[in-house]
């Protein structure tokens, strides 16, 4: 078993670590695991809903979006 170092943790939240490891009867390195396979999948989840779920324009209106945001870009005072 290697050791390795976490840079920059607070007290407050090595404490609460610590605390759920043993309100879980895990070692510290298990639920580290844990939490990063949970964060890995959740943000797998989330963004494939928001680039494969349900549309919130339809395509007209997303053209008719992307055209009057052209036009506005081309009007004076827009920082390019």
């Amino acid at each position: 078993m290697a050791l390795k170092t976490l840079k920059n943790v607070d007290e407050k939240t090595w404490y609460k670590f610590k605390n759920l490891a043993v309100r879980n009867r895990i070692n510290m390195g298990a639920l580290l695991s844990n939490m990063v396979d949970n964060y890995d999948s959740r943000s797998k989840e989330l963004w494939n809903q928001i680039l494969y779920g349900e549309k919130l324009l339809n395509d007209k209106e997303a053209k008719e979006m992307h055209e009057h945001v052209a036009k506005l870009r081309k009007e004076y005072g827009f920082r390019r």
